[in-house]
């Protein structure tokens, strides 16, 4: 079993909630980084020293995801909401960056609208985002309509678990986020097969996902809400968007950057859904150097 980076811990919550403390800087904000669907606090591993540094560094597995097994709860985004919400009440206790990749990102922006307080700044690592469905990517497109299709998507988890091995589900996951799990260093990819092979409940693990995956949809479907919670925010919010993203295209990225002028966007060449396995050192600059910028900057009217 490969060595775990920071000190781990699990509350009970109705059921377990983990995350990982990286410590860091008390003199400096406390990050509070949160994973995508699918993902968990591994995500981290290679951004997480580099702002240690700086600041205190937290990242949580949301219910339904890396070691926090689901049980009876339910793993919508917004029952996700409500428990980054209490994450940040209980554990952070104090104003936080949020740090959200993928769904993370959705999550972080209902956070730091539903919780001002709670929220000194965001950082969105390509979060979803509605819009640019012209060029959404046919294999990714392929899979979501699998996953939201009642049964089909219980099905199609069942069969990939039992046609491929722990490994070859990390690298492809990888590869489907624009990640070549070669240029990975060997320890992040044994952290993912082992953290794989020690679920306990893996049907309960693939209905979380299906349920996260199906709200996820829903709130794109009809973004109306999103929109709103986007447009609440009144913390600095820096949008960094890889633009070989086949996930999220880059053209909702610009969408939502031009609809918020306020906020601060970066866009990444030659990067894919994940920035933070794939160029963490350029993404540690961005929040730094965004961060220096906006200390003291007033929230926008």
């Amino acid at each position: 079993m490969t060595a775990q980076l920071g000190t781990s811990a699990t509350l009970d919550w109705d059921g377990p909630v983990h995350y990982v403390d990286f410590g860091g800087n008390p003199d400096g904000p406390t990050f509070v980084l949160v994973h995508g669907l699918g993902g968990s606090h591994l995500n981290w591993d290679l951004l997480a020293p580099l702002l240690t540094p700086h600041g205190r560094v937290l990242a949580l597995d949301l219910p339904g995801f890396g070691r926090s097994e689901p049980g009876s709860r339910r793993a919508t985004v917004q029952a996700n909401v409500a428990v980054l919400r209490r994450f940040l009440r209980e554990v952070a206790a104090a104003p936080v960056v949020l740090v959200g990749n993928s769904m993370g990102g959705m999550i972080s922006i209902f956070t730091a609208a539903s919780a001002p307080r709670a929220v000194r700044g965001v950082v969105l690592l390509d979060p979803a985002l509605p819009g640019g469905r012209r060029s959404l990517d046919g294999v990714v497109a392929g899979q979501f309509l699998l996953y939201a299709l009642p049964f089909v998507g219980e099905r199609f988890l069942w069969l990939r678990r039992q046609r491929s091995t722990p490994l070859q589900r990390v690298r492809d996951m990888l590869r489907l986020v624009g990640v070549d799990p070669d240029e990975l260093p060997a320890e992040v990819i044994d952290r993912s097969v082992t953290l794989l092979e020690e679920r306990q409940d893996v049907a309960g693990m693939d209905k979380a996902f299906l349920v996260a995956a199906r709200s996820l949809l829903k709130i794109l479907v009809d973004p109306r809400p999103y929109r709103g919670a986007m447009a609440a925010i009144r913390v600095p919010v820096l949008l960094v968007q890889g633009d070989r993203d086949r996930l999220v295209p880059v053209a909702a990225a610009r969408s939502v950057a031009e609809a918020h002028p306020h906020w601060t966007y970066v866009e990444l060449a030659d990067v894919g859904h994940v920035p933070q396995l794939e160029v963490p050192d350029r993404v540690a600059a961005e929040v730094l150097g965004w961060l220096e910028a906006t200390a003291g900057t007033p929230s926008p009217a």
